[in-house]
């Protein structure tokens, strides 16, 4: 209750007593704007398309269990969050319950939400009240999961397990470290993405935080502090380079969903709050990896196939490029790769194309996010400019995109890595299914049978007694 009237009060001191009509704080409302790029609202909330209204939803977010759309949450009082108040919207926010007790599925990230701090709330609450246009219509579609997603009560435990526990800085640490942790662990809810995932899909807050994730097949690397499995040998100037702009030199650059977060969110921080993600990112307890013996940024050696090497007949000339059938990975490079990021991979020297060594991408052992590189391409508006990489998904087959990626890692990254078509074929369908989407139905009917075994044998037990004493047995 105290926690509730707090944050009453601080909205209420805040913005002048809003609710009695007056003029709003604007001080508190653009603060509460960079609060919610920080927590990269606009990312799933405003539709992907030009001219879209801010914050109207119904954008599908994949998950394993099927999309989830996105709700309205302008300040319309017919369709949106308008009739909130501050205690239904930080409930929502950090424990996902709605004013109806309606539970949201974890596309929302309330678990990490749950440490957001009650004047950051009462920011986020004015700005979404008072900065933003109400859209009175409801998105196009809904979120329809198959049973047993679909009951969303069975969140009710899952929140018990895995709802989030508020933000608890770390002792010692400087106040740019804590500013830093509370940034990754709670708006950034960077742990969503790149920790792992349990059996039952809740997020890793012990010794494998923040040691890599998956994302619909794109690969969220490890960012703890290990110098070859994770960012260790990142410099902080590096770490905020690639937040701000999506591009380190020498490191890599943002694709899929990260390039999504430095588009929406992370380029819009200030120089200050990026430092402090760099120096919190740096003390995260480094999680290694046994088999990695070089951080994927370090492969730097070319290796490019030679044009004269080609075989008579099947080589780089118009004609040649014409045969839409070849599986020849250095033909296929060349032809669609090698005018951006050049035959010896070395992109430009001022980045517009980046260079193919020395980068995570093609140097990872795991080659997931090359693949959905080369398939999906880059779109992404970084602090520096904007950076396009035009998609070959339709243009190229499985195998096709298969032979570029094994030629790419071959010949400018991880020699050790090659790429099927099968393994194409996966990721571009969201990579691999986490074992509890087949396994649920099938839980979800052996609890039922186990509970009316329990239920008949009380029932019969209850029956047999009763005749007894009926029968005149003690």
């Amino acid at each position: 209750m105290l926690r509730r009237l707090a944050l009453l009060f601080a909205l209420i001191a805040a913005t002048g007593a809003a609710e009695a009509q007056t003029a709003p704080d604007p001080a508190l409302v653009e603060r509460g704007e960079y609060v919610a790029r920080a927590g990269d609202c606009a990312a799933c909330h405003t539709m992907p398309v030009p001219g879209a209204a801010p914050f109207a939803g119904g954008y599908a977010i994949p998950s394993p269990m099927g999309d989830i759309v996105s709700t309205n949450i302008t300040p319309s009082k017919t369709h949106g969050i308008g009739n909130y108040s501050l205690e239904d919207f930080a409930r929502a926010v950090r424990r996902g319950v709605l004013p109806d007790g309606t539970r949201l599925y974890p596309a929302m990230p309330y678990p990490a939400f749950s440490g957001i701090a009650d004047d950051d709330i009462a920011a986020l609450y004015a700005y979404f009240m008072l900065g933003v246009e109400p859209v009175d219509a409801a998105p196009a579609a809904a979120t329809r999961l198959p049973f047993p997603f679909d009951v969303r009560a069975l969140m009710i435990g899952w929140n018990v397990l895995f709802g989030g526990t508020g933000f608890a800085p770390a002792p010692g640490a400087s106040p740019e470290v804590i500013r830093g942790q509370y940034l990754v662990q709670t708006l950034g809810h960077c742990g969503t993405c790149h920790s792992p995932r349990n059996l039952l899909m809740g997020e890793e807050t012990g010794s494998r935080y923040l040691s890599g994730g998956s994302v619909g097949g794109w690969i969220a690397p490890n960012i703890t502090s290990d110098p070859v499995a994770g960012i260790g040998g990142w410099t902080g100037s590096e770490i905020v380079a690639f937040l701000r702009d999506g591009y380190a030199p020498g490191k890599g650059v943002a694709g899929g969903p990260m390039a999504e977060a430095v588009e929406h969110s992370l380029r819009h921080l200030s120089d200050g709050d990026l430092g402090a993600i760099a120096a919190y990112l740096k003390t995260v307890t480094a999680v290694g990896d046994p088999g990695a013996t070089r951080p994927a940024f370090g492969w730097t050696e070319a290796r490019p196939v030679a044009v004269t090497a080609y075989e008579t007949g099947n080589g780089p000339t118009q004609a040649d490029l014409a045969d839409a059938s070849t599986l020849d990975g250095a033909i296929l490079y060349n032809g669609a790769c090698a005018t951006c990021h050049g035959i010896d991979g070395a992109g430009t020297p001022d980045g517009t194309f980046p260079s193919l060594t020395a980068s995570t991408t093609v140097g990872s052992d795991d080659p997931a996010n090359l693949v959905l590189t080369i398939s999906q391409g880059i779109d992404r508006k970084g602090a520096g400019g904007h950076a396009f990489m035009q998609a070959f998904g339709a243009e190229l087959s499985d195998a096709q995109i298969a032979a570029i990626a094994s030629y790419v890692t071959s010949r400018f990254g991880n020699p050790a890595v090659t790429v099927d078509e099968a393994a194409v074929s996966a990721l571009r369908a969201g990579g691999p299914t986490p074992w509890i989407v087949p396994a649920a139905p099938w839980l979800v009917a052996i609890a039922g049978g186990a509970i009316l075994l329990v239920i008949v044998g009380l029932l019969s037990l209850l029956f047999f007694r009763r005749r007894r004493h009926g029968h005149g047995f003690a």
